[in-house]
């Protein structure tokens, strides 16, 4: 008798311990899965953290798609992404976590949840909508890469357009960034294709407003003709008021003159800064949702400038705004040169340097500078929550 209730007990015992831990196993635990999720129907993308940054930043998947997040950790420090209702847990340096984050039918945003990592531009977005498809996934980067003057009449024609969340000339936002030399001709047609009217103000001409800055009415155009008597890198823009508003819809750029005695270097590269503005209704407020270079947050983050050790650079830089400075800094280097709307402050310097070109809201200069070491040199607005935000990009020095 003892012995049947002995069995008895131990058959009990056995059954509530499949059920505690049945339980455990399906428990909403915060603690990051590191098991593949098998699903037909899910979507997986690999996703990296590096400093205060998701890459990428966000993913486009169609409405109703179950999405699967292979997250590593490729910081110094731990971090997480709580995203819609699930949560990955910390993930350690060096740590890959695999979570399923179940199904996604409109926009959602996702962050890191370590006090102030969100702040800093930790946030991922799932994109159903359609919109923002081309910060979701940056496949490939704008070149930043500026090729030397060529010519003396510089002749194009840039279609506008308006819709959709960018506003452009010639299908870019910001716009081309010309280049020529003191004494070049430019011969700008502006073509409207747009719903409303825009014109163009060039900061490098000196002319008449009157005629070649008018308003352009949808289906008209304009012939912008100017010759450019002094270097700099000079501010194009639409001038329709309100131009905070056009300006901050992309349409802006940079035109180039170069002054007569510039050195020559191994690569030259061109970045517009500027502010993203998604809500119109928030430009008057200043409430950007991101700063950029050349249209795209973190872009050269996820695809860094390449150099050479030995290599000695000129970067361009011009603040279209339409509001935020610009102080341009370049971890691990200091500049030995830095020219600065139309005069250099420093050239070809040994013994001392510069650490920062500052810019205003349509300001401009460039900055020189050689890599010694190989490495990952890091370029920001030092303005650094602007850098957290996305105002940044790196450059992959190799030997």
């Amino acid at each position: 008798m003892k012995r049947t209730e002995s069995l008895a007990w131990g058959l009990i015992a056995l059954v509530v311990a499949v059920v505690v831990g049945l339980t455990l196993a399906f428990s909403g635990s915060d603690t990051p899965s590191t098991q593949a999720v098998s699903s037909e129907d899910a979507t997986t993308v690999d996703v990296d953290i590096q400093g205060m940054s998701f890459v990428p930043a966000s993913v486009a998947v169609e409405p109703g798609t179950r999405l699967v997040l292979n997250i590593t950790n490729s910081d110094t420090q731990q971090h997480d992404l709580k995203l819609g209702g699930e949560h990955s847990g910390r993930i350690d340096p060096g740590e890959t976590v695999t979570h399923d984050f179940g199904v996604f039918t409109e926009d959602t945003q996702g962050w890191c949840t370590i006090a102030g990592h969100k702040a800093m531009g930790m946030t991922f977005d799932v994109v159903t909508s359609g919109k923002g498809e081309e910060e979701a996934s940056i496949g490939t980067a704008r070149d930043a890469t500026l090729q030397p003057a060529s010519g003396e009449l510089h002749e194009e024609t840039w279609v506008v357009h308006d819709d959709g969340d960018s506003w452009t000339f010639a299908d870019q936002a910001p716009g081309p960034t010309l280049r020529g030399k003191v004494g070049d001709r430019f011969r700008i047609t502006v073509e409207n294709h747009g719903q409303m009217s825009h014109s163009i103000d060039f900061h490098a001409g000196e002319v008449s407003p009157d005629e070649v800055m008018r308003e352009i009415p949808p289906g008209d155009k304009v012939v912008y003709e100017f010759t450019a008597r002094r270097s700099g890198i000079w501010m194009y823009h639409c001038g329709t008021m309100p131009m905070s508003l056009h300006i901050a819809k992309g349409m802006a750029g940079a035109l180039i003159i170069d002054p007569p005695d510039l050195s020559p270097v191994d690569a030259e590269y061109a970045l517009v800064a500027h502010e993203i503005y998604h809500d119109d209704d928030s430009i008057p407020a200043g409430n950007y949702d991101a700063p950029a270079f050349n249209g795209t947050p973190n872009q050269y983050v996820e695809h860094p400038i390449e150099a050479h050790v030995g290599d000695t650079v000129r970067v361009w830089v011009l603040d279209v705004g339409p509001d935020n400075p610009v102080s341009f800094h370049v971890v691990g280097e200091i500049f030995d040169t830095v020219y600065k709307e139309g005069a250099y402050s420093l050239r070809d310097a040994h013994d001392t340097g510069s650490q920062a070109l500052d810019l205003l809201a349509a300001q401009g200069g460039f900055v020189e500078f050689t890599f010694d070491e190989p490495g990952t040199y890091s370029f920001v607005n030092h303005q650094m929550t602007d850098a957290e935000k996305g105002q940044r990009g790196q450059f992959v020095v190799r030997p």
